[in-house]
């Protein structure tokens, strides 16, 4: 694989960094040390335009290529949080945090774009500025979003932006990524049920809430057979199912369910909210019983725009030969969905081999990947920005 020799010269050094943040890992926008360590490499890479506090705990630094006759300006990004998992990976540097973990390899994106930004910033070897930026609260918090309401784009007059993360399944030293959807809309939603608590043996003074919800439940999976258009992708899945009782001769009062929409379109989207609030509010209406919504607005779908992805694309190919430029979307989701509706940009998949799947206590960044995601992001910078 054709990485850039600088990095396989680099790759123990970074190694050793993400070792080091997978050893200490911190949650949402929680990750001071993190922002802390991620400044002291720019620093010692001789960057001085940094700035910290961007959507809370972010950082962002600038480096100036060689010359700037174009004007252009490229944003690469990294994400910097944990998740609340206790590790059982097996590795010698395991967490030493009690409860938390690098379980989707957070540590290695950020260590990739470190070493992205010293390679960058001992050679110059571009016509433009780059924007590296550092984003905590991936998991959960938003913090892409975060970002971009503090002026991230604007500010550092971003034109285009891109990101890369692992995947497991994927053998290292490849990439995957397509132009248009590439990871689905996360939105979550919560229905009460309210009806008439009573006595087991005595259901019909009773408004059965257990009944009902479970009527919700299945009902609700007429949204994907019987409303989505059969070639479009949307998953509804009720995660959580809570009687306010736990006796076997009571009839509950409520209950409370909570789940998950993910789609890959905006139409799609707006019809699973419409269709989730009809059937529960109307199944329950039909036996007597109310249900309230609520409806918590998540992650965009990302979406790769056409001419970016076919830069990223063409990076990819000069790094490795192991490279699919039309991979199925996924219906996980990602925050950096709220950069790319500012700006237009790519999302690439990078090969973790065959490790457990991101999430999972067992999973394992593999290092052997860290060469091929920096010299991405390098080859990505030279070829679109090349020195004047």
């Amino acid at each position: 694989m054709p990485i850039k020799n600088r990095f396989a010269e680099m790759h123990a050094e970074i190694t050793g960094w993400r070792h080091h943040l997978h050893e200490t890992p911190e949650l949402l926008y929680e990750v001071h040390k993190t922002a802390a360590f991620v400044v002291d490499r720019l620093r010692e890479f001789g960057i001085t335009d940094i700035t910290t506090g961007i959507g809370q705990t972010g950082v962002v630094a600038v480096i100036e290529g060689r010359t700037n006759t174009s004007g252009r300006v490229i944003g690469l990004r990294a994400d910097m949080d944990a998740l609340p998992i206790t590790e059982a990976s097996g590795v010698d540097y395991a967490s030493k945090v009690p409860g938390m973990m690098h379980a989707c390899g957070h540590d290695g994106h950020t260590s990739i774009l470190l070493g992205a930004a010293k390679y960058l910033s001992e050679t110059r070897n571009f016509d433009g500025k780059v924007v590296v930026i550092f984003q905590p609260a991936e998991e959960g918090g938003a913090g892409g979003k975060a970002m971009c309401d503090d002026g991230l784009m604007d500010r550092w007059g971003i034109q285009e932006v891109y990101g890369l993360h692992n995947m497991p399944g994927l053998p290292v030293g490849s990439f995957a990524i397509r132009p248009g959807p590439l990871l689905a809309s996360a939105d979550e939603f919560e229905i009460t049920v309210t009806g008439k608590g009573g006595h087991a043996a005595a259901p019909h003074d009773a408004v059965d809430t257990t009944l009902v919800a479970s009527q919700i439940v299945v009902s609700l999976q007429s949204i994907v057979a019987r409303n989505v258009n059969p070639v479009k992708r949307v998953v509804v899945t009720v995660g959580t199912f809570v009687t306010d009782s736990n006796a076997s001769n009571v009839i509950a009062h409520q209950v409370r369910m909570k789940g998950t929409v993910r789609t890959l379109d905006p139409d799609e989207r707006a019809l699973a909210e419409e269709r989730v609030r009809r059937v529960a509010e109307n199944t329950a209406a039909a036996f007597g019983a109310e249900a309230e919504v609520i409806w918590k607005e998540g992650y965009p779908v990302t979406v790769n725009t056409p001419e970016e992805t076919q830069y990223a694309i063409e990076a990819a190919r000069a790094v490795s030969d192991q490279v699919n430029d039309d991979t199925d979307p996924v219906m996980p989701a990602e925050d950096f969905s709220f950069m790319l509706e500012q700006r237009p940009g790519a999302y690439i998949f990078l090969g973790n081999g065959d490790t457990p799947m991101c999430h999972h206590p067992a999973y394992r960044f593999d290092d052997e990947a860290i060469p091929l995601g920096t010299s991405w992001f390098a080859e990505l910078v030279e070829r679109r920005m090349p020195a004047a």
